[in-house]
């Protein structure tokens, strides 16, 4: 299988803006502001802020009568180039970050995009998931500690997460914490979380965070 590579984009459309056509492939959309109509083959659907879509179909963007601003997870295979929204002059895209995708063969996958909320100072115990993926902290600022470091993530800031290597996420005490997650999970965990407590004693704890589910969809690796 060949080397696969998951990079988040945010993509900045202004209002008005001609038709952005994205080509196929395994894509999670979340809208952090503004709205628009998704378009693909097979359907049509409109994103309203704090709404997300996951697919590998090809789409058409159809931005409305405000600035849009969207976090666009893509997987793809590595060498392919990080790229700015195709044929869309106008619109604005930053790559936010990228990481290898290490997927077992002898699974099928699914693409799942989540949100994670906490209260002031809440805190995901150490704790593992099924799959990788790509978190970005969307307001308040979470700490993530992995693998014999810790890193801090204010709102606007990315991180990527192995899956398999123990994390334990301390949140800040000033605000309440929100995280929007892109991740790779084999196809028998639709529907169903995928976090794995290391100790007893945290998986037996009451948990202080909260989880939303957009959606999720099989998908065929590139």
């Amino acid at each position: 299988m060949s080397e696969l590579i998951l990079r988040l984009h945010e993509d900045h459309l202004p209002a008005g803006c001609p038709p952005v056509y994205l080509p196929g492939g395994p894509r999670a959309l979340y809208v952090r502001q503004g709205g628009l109509m998704v378009e693909s083959p097979s359907d049509a659907q409109a994103l309203d802020p704090a709404q997300a879509r996951v697919g590998q179909a090809p789409l058409t963007l159809l931005n409305g009568a405000e600035d849009t601003v969207l976090w666009r997870w893509d997987l793809t295979v590595a060498g392919h180039p990080a790229s700015a929204l195709p044929s869309a002059p106008a619109t604005r895209s930053e790559l936010k970050l990228e990481a290898p995708i290490d997927l077992d063969p002898r699974f099928e996958w699914l693409m799942r995009c989540d949100r994670v909320d906490f209260p002031k100072g809440g805190v995901a115990l150490t704790h593992v998931h099924q799959g990788p993926g790509i978190r970005i902290c969307d307001y308040g600022r979470i700490s993530i500690e992995t693998l014999g470091q810790r890193h801090d993530h204010p709102a606007g800031h990315a991180w990527f997460e192995l899956g398999h290597a123990p994390v334990l996420a301390p949140t800040t005490e000033d605000e309440e914490t929100r995280f929007i997650r892109c991740f790779l999970l084999p196809r028998q965990l639709k529907g169903r979380s995928s976090i794995r407590y290391v100790r007893a004693e945290d998986a037996a704890a009451e948990k202080t965070q909260r989880y939303k589910v957009f959606a999720e969809r099989y998908i065929d690796l590139p």
